[in-house]
């Protein structure tokens, strides 16, 4: 129950609306990119976009066209940054929410 309200307080705030639309933006650039470049499916591109940016690589996909490996030095360079934005920014508010969360239980 407490990660439904924790995801409904993330989802209602603007701020990290925002970051959610960039992330998904990213993510889906990506996608468009390799599914075209590289002449991968949809949700192998999509699936490569998440594994590259999150930084797991596990490797069982890679770039063979020129144009593919010079997209994947741009897309990583500045995805990489959204990307652990945004998980760091989930992080924190999941750990302000537990906070919030003892807090409130102590005063009562």
């Amino acid at each position: 129950m407490f990660l439904f309200k924790t995801l409904r307080t993330f989802l209602r705030d603007k701020d990290y609306q925002d970051l959610l639309i960039t992330t998904t933006i990213i993510i889906g650039l990506g996608g468009i990119a390799y599914h075209y470049i590289e002449g991968w499916s949809w949700i192998d591109s999509i699936y490569f976009s998440i594994i590259t940016l999150t930084t797991i690589g596990y490797g069982d996909y890679s770039p063979q066209t020129d144009m593919g490996k010079i997209f994947t030095i741009f897309y990583i360079l500045i995805g990489v940054g959204v990307i652990l934005g945004f998980v760091n920014t989930v992080f924190n508010h999941y750990t302000n929410m537990k906070t919030d969360q003892k807090n409130s239980q102590k005063t009562d």
